[in-house]
């Protein structure tokens, strides 16, 4: 009987850590996508920046996963350090680039008001879970390029968009509205 209750004690343990584990560079990595997805949602990062972010946590992600199954699930100290160090990096990172002077401005016309909803889509499934950081990199650097194209043309025709360019514009923003829904409902 002491021995059924010390091994079942010592699994209680064992549990608990692994949870401790798994909740605590989880809830940091939980918290980090609130941060960005609040950036995002108010203007302070950028599209680019947004991706640049998202890929790096995307790469922590799978480097947790990795050494999580090379060790039957668990991480070992030296791992939790690395992961802790990383995760200080980009923490530092998320700050600096919400406090740089680059701010996402969209515009009071229609491109600019769809580049907006569309942002804030990205940004609510960041926060809600239903996109994960690979995927909102994919969205982002999607943004970027789109936004990088709008402002050449605009540069090109003295700060407007042609009829013809308002039109591929709107088609392209409609391939990223449904790679958005896609990508929230996989």
């Amino acid at each position: 009987m002491k021995r059924m209750a010390m091994s079942l004690m010592a699994a209680g343990l064992m549990a608990a850590a692994a949870f401790a584990q798994t909740s605590e560079v989880g809830q940091r990595r939980e918290n980090q996508q609130d941060r960005i997805a609040q950036g995002v949602k108010s203007g302070q990062l950028t599209a680019g920046e947004t991706s640049n972010l998202e890929k790096k946590e995307s790469a922590i992600n799978q480097e947790v996963r990795t050494d999580r199954s090379l060790n039957g699930g668990k991480l070992t100290g030296q791992e939790k350090q690395t992961v802790n160090r990383q995760q200080n990096q980009m923490s530092k990172q998320v700050y600096n680039d919400k406090h740089n002077s680059n701010t996402a401005h969209y515009g009071n016309n229609q491109v600019g008001q769809r580049r907006q909803n569309q942002q804030d889509r990205i940004a609510n499934g960041i926060q809600s879970g239903k996109l994960n950081a690979g995927q909102t990199a994919r969205l982002e650097k999607g943004e970027s390029n789109l936004n990088k194209e709008v402002a050449a043309d605009r540069s090109a025709n003295g700060g407007k968009l042609t009829g013809a360019e308002k039109k591929q514009v709107n088609n392209q923003q409609n391939q990223v509205s449904n790679k958005i829904y896609t990508a929230k409902h996989k």
